[in-house]
């Protein structure tokens, strides 16, 4: 990963001078400030022997996310044994070579990569991002080197059997649909003898019928929370559900929140056991969003024990049905989305997209998580990891809200 040594404020602040200056944010990627005050985005990188440049954009057209994005990217080509140059070539003109021997290659990567590029102009940038990234996060790193004609199901079982492994039923299905995609063109196009994805027919678990409907796709994501901000209902069940989106706890340890179970100094809210489905006490690390918005809703509860208290008495808690009959008046049907379905929206895409360790969000859904000796771990493991992923989690959620065109 790259270091970060960049910022946001830095690039601003950066002026040109009378010399080429190379601001570098670490492990190879650079911004080149030129003295006539264009700015360049760089990667540097050696393979095959030899050390090698590749562009990754204008800066402020590319910006510092994005590059940094990019040059995540062109890591794992490099970790995957491909020179990303020779990929991006293939990827704009179709020629197959380029692996780091040189040789000419049929390889699942380079044939996936060109049938992308095929079809990215048909395709809404959203979509052609995510299709990229389910390919390059699930597929390549398995199958990306291995010739196409040489390609048999149970290769392709296995990838999937990893993404199952991982809880993501519906990611698996998906891979599945791109892979065989991917392999029907390789057949079309004369580099391969056979898509072998249709043997696989019934081998992957069934995706069960989803009792709590999720959004798993960032920008339908973006679209509903913009949404919540307009809910007339009232502040508390307003709060309740970008709450419940932001925290991902169940709905039932979300309502019965109570405000002495709250540290807004320490950003901790501690769920006492027999409040948990599990009966063993949880810590929900508060991003500095959810802090504000608990702050904010004080005044409007703090009669109550209970920080979403029922309208009609302050010595309940709101309705189980509360967050469900507020998403239903903004519109979103039960087919659509559910309260407990933000699990599952969260679990996805901070798996999918935002990369964490599956062993951090599981804990962090108050699952069971256990040691390499079958040992539950306790309620502080991976606490650090934690608080990190919930901010990142909370600032993802904010910048989805302000641009739906963000699919990472």
């Amino acid at each position: 990963m790259a270091s970060n040594l960049l910022s946001d404020a830095a690039l601003r602040r950066a002026k040109p001078t009378d010399k080429l200056q190379r601001l570098r944010d670490g492990d190879g990627l650079y911004l080149l400030l030129r003295p006539d005050g264009k700015r360049w985005w760089r990667f540097d990188y050696r393979c095959g022997g030899k050390d090698k440049t590749l562009s990754v954009g204008v800066y402020p057209d590319v910006t510092l996310a994005r590059a940094r994005q990019r040059a995540d990217e062109i890591r794992q080509q490099l970790l995957d044994g491909i020179d990303p140059s020779v990929a991006r070539k293939a990827k704009v003109t179709g020629v197959v070579t380029g692996v780091v021997t040189g040789e000419v290659s049929d390889s699942f990567e380079i044939i996936a990569r060109e049938w992308h590029a095929g079809r990215a102009p048909t395709l809404s940038g959203n979509t052609s991002k995510n299709i990229l990234l389910r390919l390059q996060n699930n597929a390549f790193p398995y199958i990306g080197q291995k010739s196409v004609r040489e390609l048999r199901a149970p290769d392709v079982l296995d990838v999937l059997r990893r993404i199952e492994a991982r809880g993501l039923g519906e990611t698996a299905r998906r891979v599945h649909q791109l892979i065989a995609q991917v392999m029907r063109y390789a057949v079309a196009t004369g580099r391969a003898d056979a898509d072998p994805t249709p043997a696989l027919r019934g081998a992957l678990k069934p995706v069960m019928v989803r009792h709590h409907a999720a959004v798993i796709e960032p920008v339908e994501l973006g679209a509903m929370l913009r949404a919540f901000e307009g809910y007339s209902g009232g502040v508390v069940v307003r709060t309740a559900v970008q709450l419940q989106v932001m925290l991902f706890v169940r709905p039932g340890e979300l309502r019965r929140m109570e405000w002495a179970e709250l540290d807004l100094d320490g950003a901790q809210w501690r769920i006492p056991g027999e409040k948990m489905k599990m009966r063993e006490p949880h810590i929900v690390p508060l991003p500095q969003q959810a802090v504000a918005l608990l702050k904010d809703l004080r005044p409007f509860s703090s009669r109550s024990r209970y920080v979403f208290p029922s309208p009609r008495s302050k010595d309940r808690p709101m309705s189980e049905n509360a967050v469900n009959v507020a998403l239903r008046a903004l519109g979103f049907d039960r087919d659509t989305v559910t309260g407990h379905g933000f699990r599952a929206t969260a679990r996805t895409i901070l798996d999918e997209h935002l990369r964490y360790r599956v062993e951090v969000i599981e804990m962090q859904l108050a699952h069971a998580v256990r040691d390499p000796l079958g040992r539950a771990y306790n309620r502080t493991k991976y606490l650090e990891e934690r608080k990190d992923m919930m901010q990142a989690w909370a600032d993802y959620l904010d910048k989805l809200k302000a641009d739906s065109a963000i699919s990472r």
